[in-house]
């Protein structure tokens, strides 16, 4: 047996490798435009934070510092578009926020 490495071996390892590159760069990307899962309002960490799901419905006594217009969609942690119904916001990892939802840490998106 020799220990040449044949042509034909390494031709066929790089036309894999041309498609399997590709492929897997693909299946990571839609791996990460999948939605996550969305936050549960009853979770710890959103009641410390005082999440609601709906802007609308914030209690403005036990929150002073909501504004009527403010809701996660135009806060600077909300890592989506305006026009996204939910994304990834770090305070909450792993998990994904409405944008019409409100917390406590809001704070203007800059335009």
């Amino acid at each position: 047996m020799s220990n040449k490495i044949q042509r034909r071996y390494i031709l066929k390892t790089a036309a894999l490798s041309m498609v399997a590159i590709p492929a897997a760069g693909l299946l990571q990307k839609a791996r990460a435009a999948a939605p996550l899962p969305l936050l549960d309002p009853n979770d710890a960490t959103a009641k410390a934070l005082g999440y609601v799901a709906n802007a609308t419905k914030v209690d403005a006594k036990a929150n002073p510092t909501y504004k009527p217009g403010q809701h996660c969609g135009n806060c600077v942690q909300f890592q989506g578009k305006l026009t996204d119904k939910q994304a990834a916001c770090p305070l909450f990892a792993g998990r994904d926020v409405l944008s019409a939802g409100w917390c406590k840490v809001w704070v203007q998106k800059p335009a």
